[in-house]
């Protein structure tokens, strides 16, 4: 979880992209000191460099659009297996993944 002195400084950075002004340490240590929250003296600069040559803008609206998302699954090799032993490898191949699935759900998650 972010502390709240990193929290101060996206929300700066994100108030300079909303007023379409040039996102600099400065800046955001102005608008951090102006609010009142105490911030390491590093974090403006550090946030400032970050955001140099970004479009924050851009950046926020486009978070929920989704991205290129991964790639389809590969095609199938024609309807029925070639004859001889595909076939129990495809088998084979079916009950690995369906073990490393009941393996992965283990009750808790990443974000938990």
């Amino acid at each position: 979880m972010a502390s709240s002195s990193e929290l101060a400084c996206v929300y700066a950075a994100l108030i300079l992209a909303d007023d379409e002004q040039e996102i600099t340490g400065e800046k955001i240590g102005e608008i951090v000191k102006a609010s009142g929250v105490e911030v390491e003296g590093y974090l403006p600069g550090l946030f400032g460099n970050a955001c140099k040559g970004m479009d924050v803008a851009t950046l926020v609206a486009s978070v929920g659009s989704g991205g290129g998302g991964g790639g389809g699954g590969g095609a199938a090799g024609g309807d029925a297996p070639a004859a001889g032993g595909d076939a129990p490898a495809a088998e084979e191949k079916k009950e690995e993944a369906k073990e490393e699935s009941e393996e992965e759900d283990m009750g808790f998650g990443l974000f938990d």
